[in-house]
């Protein structure tokens, strides 16, 4: 190798170096994030103008530096997700109990174990019913 080809080699590294070690250097430090339920709870009124009061876990709320939203909310009895105009794409997953969902003024019977995937430009709104609490976990991007 001639001295130019040496410095290039040099210049390359040194470039590599100072973009890729602290990249890597962050992920190791930021790799992931646990939280437990019990650490994030809220009680506060149900979302979108619905009625009653709800308990909602709200994870990794605080990572600035995630695009994604992961939500598990309790609608206790009587309580609901109003109905509202959807912006993005959205997935309710039921864990438990059972509610009415109403999508575009269809209402639908909807109980453990049942997903949902709400395209933008849908109206939905979710309502628990019966004795027991509907536990719904909502997935979607923030922007």
């Amino acid at each position: 190798m001639n001295r130019n080809q040496h410095l290039i080699t040099a210049a390359m590294c040194f470039v590599m170096i100072v973009i890729f070690f602290p990249s890597a250097l962050a992920q190791k430090q930021n790799a992931f994030i646990l939280e437990h339920e019990s650490d994030i709870a809220k009680n506060e009124p149900a979302p979108h103008n619905g009625n009653g009061m709800t308990t909602v876990y709200n994870y990794f709320s605080a990572d600035s530096g995630s695009n994604l939203v992961f939500r598990k909310r309790v609608l206790h009895p009587g309580s609901e997700i109003g109905y509202h105009l959807q912006s993005k794409e959205e997935i309710y997953y039921i864990l438990s109990g059972d509610g009415e969902l109403k999508v575009n003024d269809t209402t639908y019977n909807v109980k453990t174990g049942d997903a949902i995937l709400t395209h933008p430009g849908n109206y939905h709104g979710l309502k628990q019913k019966g004795k027991d609490d509907l536990v719904v976990i909502i997935d979607y991007t923030k922007q």
